[in-house]
């Protein structure tokens, strides 16, 4: 599913017109972005948690040479899906 196909299913589940579904999806994404880069994390009970965590620098390998590489710090996002929402795509039989 992709951002049109969400607005269109907002839509019809609303009754709003696409540009009032549209700009509902793209203030939840502004909002959840914005949270994220304040570092605050976004919980939706039973669908899951979004937030930042801080991945430490490590060494690696270049996969064509085998050197060795230092792989700096960085942040990153992680989600931690709900009870309800594991839930539901466990039991679902659409494969």
């Amino acid at each position: 599913m992709h951002k049109t196909d969400l607005v269109t299913a907002v839509a019809q589940r609303t009754g709003l017109n696409n540009d009032k579904a549209d700009a509902v999806v793209s203030a939840f994404i502004e909002l959840v972005t914005n949270a994220l880069s304040r570092n605050e994390s976004v919980a939706l009970t039973g669908f899951g948690s979004f937030a930042v965590v801080q991945r430490a620098a490590r060494t690696g390998r270049n996969p064509s040479t085998g050197a060795e590489i230092m792989i700096a710090a960085r942040q990153d996002v992680v989600f931690k899906p709900g009870k309800t929402f594991k839930e539901a795509v466990r039991h679902s039989t659409a494969l």
